[in-house]
């Protein structure tokens, strides 16, 4: 029987680290350094060949850290890598991260060569000098030109990355940029507010805090966000992703429905064979190991018991996923999207209807208008999603 599986591909480097970002990524290496790196992403993907043959990969992403950064060549070894090593679906959804001012078009025809057929683009902001604020490098007319270049390869399917919430950012400033992102017809917008995470640049900035907008102005742009790109035919299928009839992002897809997916690079996360975890955030230690992995190929004819020794160095916080821990992550990821979770696929998954394990709390939220039902589906309200931090953790099960 065929199994599916996803796969994430983490590349860590950026021109220049952003002031909100705390994400696993670096500024100011080597390009000696990304080669290097590039070469033990390779061999971490070269591992898998022995133990996927039943699977088949329905989704790539490659993110970051900013990927574009990297030259075409670097992306197209990766891919050639992954179809020696996985059986990729001729309709599969591989997209590349992107920022502006980093595209340029033999990059983007080596994407299409090597079968890359989604970009997303993080544009934030269409206000320069908010984009200056955050760190980014570019300003909109880069963005403009990326876009346009992107297009005129042939890419049919972007999304771009836009930003609320912002220090010093008014409804005025946020609804133009929101409308300029609508004027350039994308496929998909991903329309998240700015969240302060500790150890960023942001967090230890006394002005920066001051100059955030109130929650009242953050929940207008929030109600705003959704109106404008609903009346631009955007529907709005998880709680901060927006996307045309029939380009709803196949990988986010997979993390919220509960399927398997592989992450490959530094500290990229897996949910893989009954197991969560993650590789080291050591990238000395990560590229040490890979190096070395390369070697072995050479000598060693039982690639199993390599992939084995190998992974036992690389993966962390490793979690075996038992039967409690997946129907609450079947609840809590499955009801981040409007359509909510299918009270069928509970039963299928699990052998029990949702109600026989979920009764009380999905009763006493559905009472309080918090949670809906219509026919096989059961979703969040409007005015469940406005707190649904708080629903969701009443999906935690007593252990």
């Amino acid at each position: 029987m065929k199994r599916y599986v996803s796969l994430y591909i983490h590349i860590p480097f950026c021109a220049v680290k952003c002031k909100y970002c705390d994400f696993l990524s670096f500024d100011g290496e080597s390009y000696g350094t990304m080669l290097r790196y590039v070469d033990s992403l390779c061999q971490e993907i070269k591992l898998y060949e022995p133990i996927v043959g039943d699977y088949s990969v329905r989704s790539i992403f490659i993110g970051g850290g900013t990927p574009s950064l990297l030259d075409e060549s670097l992306i197209t070894n990766i891919m050639a890598y992954i179809r020696r090593a996985f059986t990729v679906e001729k309709d599969a959804e591989i997209t590349i991260e992107a920022n502006p001012g980093t595209l340029r078009h033999q990059k983007l025809i080596g994407y299409k060569k090597a079968g890359i057929n989604r970009i997303s683009i993080g544009l934030q902001s269409a206000d320069d000098d908010m984009l200056k604020k955050l760190g980014r490098l570019h300003n909109f007319d880069q963005f403009v030109a990326s876009y346009k270049a992107a297009r005129r390869v042939g890419f049919d399917n972007i999304n771009i990355d836009i930003m609320s919430g912002l220090p010093g950012q008014t409804i005025h400033t946020y609804v133009d940029t929101l409308s300029r992102v609508i004027d350039f017809d994308p496929e998909h917008i991903s329309a998240y507010s700015l969240s302060i995470e500790e150890g960023t640049p942001f967090a230890n900035d006394p002005s920066i805090i001051e100059s955030l907008p109130p929650e009242m102005i953050d929940r207008r742009m929030y109600e705003i966000t959704k109106k404008l790109l609903s009346a631009n035919g955007y529907d709005r299928y998880e709680f901060s992703n927006y996307a045309k009839p029939g380009y709803e992002c196949k990988h986010n897809m997979v993390y919220w429905t509960g399927g398997e997916y592989i992450g490959f690079g530094l500290g990229a996360s897996s949910y893989f064979q009954g197991k969560r975890f993650n590789n080291t955030r050591d990238i000395a230690g990560y590229i040490s190991l890979m190096e070395e992995t390369g070697d072995l190929f050479v000598a060693n004819d039982n690639l199993e018991k390599l992939y084995n020794d190998i992974t036992n160095k690389l993966r962390e916080n490793i979690t075996h996923i038992y039967i409690d821990s997946r129907m609450e992550e079947f609840m809590f990821l499955g009801l981040r999207m409007t359509c909510g979770i299918s009270r069928y696929d509970f039963e299928e998954r699990f052998n029990k209807d949702v109600f026989e394990v979920y009764g009380p709390v999905l009763n006493k939220y559905i009472d309080e208008g918090f949670i809906a039902m219509y026919e096989d589906r059961i979703y969040l309200t409007d005015k469940g999603i406005d707190v649904s931090n708080v629903i969701l953790a009443d999906f935690l099960l007593d252990k």
